[in-house]
């Protein structure tokens, strides 16, 4: 899917296919692709390296964030075989 982000094609899947083509895994591929290319529109070649990370930052704080209080709420055990 990030390879159809690259190419401009993913948005066309979106308009056709709808929330199925954003869900989590592919979203966040396209998500990375779109902020890399915007980013280097602005900033050039550095915006490549630059410009995903920064376009999914609140989903990856998000994640960090509800897996460590996850990991406090949770109780692990060892599995026994």
């Amino acid at each position: 899917m990030l390879f159809f982000g690259g190419l401009g094609w993913y948005k066309h899947l979106v308009d056709f296919a709808g929330c199925g083509a954003t869900v989590p895994l592919t979203g966040f591929g396209n998500l990375l692709s779109t902020g890399a290319i915007d980013a280097i529109k602005e900033n050039g070649f550095l915006g490549a390296f630059t410009g995903g990370t920064t376009a999914a930052a609140a989903g990856i704080a998000a994640a960090v964030f509800f897996g460590y209080i996850a990991s406090l709420v949770s109780k692990p055990h060892i599995k026994k075989q």
